[in-house]
């Protein structure tokens, strides 16, 4: 069955370019020009990916995403102007998984969009083997990639596709020093650029989500110039 992938933008010429690419690819498309339509649509029938521009009329793609973010925790890609670093990182800090900077190029976004759904079937694939063979237990963490599961303290922890990835790749080996590098590569793909802020703003959103469940959460810690790491016992994020 092809994925369903929901384009938002106001915009009418990359609407229209952008979904005969997609659709091309095979992907199925619907497309909206504000957020407010968008959100009806996505929440009445939630695709496998939704791409947001950030700059639109009634509702922009920031809220647009942070309201998707209440119930959803479907991947999504922002479409942002060149000059809209802060909105890029904002977007990134509420859970966006990826961003692409306009004017882009149709097979950069085709690159991004098979990206994250090779994440996804990889997640699946995981699953066949069952779900007590994936699991993946730290201390008070439990991750279950087959369900796209996060516990922490035996309660549940919402994540997106590149969240999700991070927290395994660093959890996979407690104490050992992931470089951003290496996350990039567990979150994103090999062969995919992403700037090394993108990672920085997807741990702070991790520390988020996992202090929300507990205040005292500091299981991910911080090596200056260095990387990331996960300490099963507590430490000074």
């Amino acid at each position: 069955m092809a994925y369903r992938i929901a384009l938002v933008d106001d915009d009418r010429n990359i609407l229209t370019s952008v979904s005969m690419v997609l659709e091309a690819e095979g992907f199925n498309v619907t497309t909206y020009r504000d957020g407010a339509d968008a959100l009806r649509g996505l929440t009445a029938e939630p695709p496998d990916l939704a791409v947001l521009d950030i700059k639109m009329p009634r509702m922009d793609g920031i809220e647009l995403l942070q309201r998707l973010r209440e119930k959803s925790t479907m991947p999504v890609i922002f479409l942002t102007s060149k000059d809209d670093e802060v909105d890029e990182l904002l977007g990134l800090r509420m859970g966006a998984d990826d961003y692409i900077k306009k004017p882009f190029s149709q097979r950069l976004l085709i690159e991004r969009v098979r990206s994250i759904f090779r994440r996804l079937e990889a997640q699946k694939a995981q699953g066949t083997a069952g779900a007590s063979a994936t699991s993946l237990a730290r201390g008070e963490l439990v991750l279950d990639p087959a369900q796209h599961l996060c516990l922490w303290k035996n309660l549940p922890v919402n994540l997106t596709v590149t969240e999700f990835l991070i927290i395994q790749a660093l959890a996979q080996r407690p104490g050992h020093v992931k470089s951003r590098d290496q996350l990039i590569d567990a979150a994103y793909g090999e062969h995919i650029y992403v700037d090394d802020r993108t990672i920085d703003s997807h741990i702070k959103r991790l520390r988020k989500k996992f202090r929300d469940v507990d205040k005292d959460f500091s299981h991910i810690e911080t090596l200056y110039g260095v990387g990331y790491k996960y300490n099963e016992t507590n430490a000074a994020a």
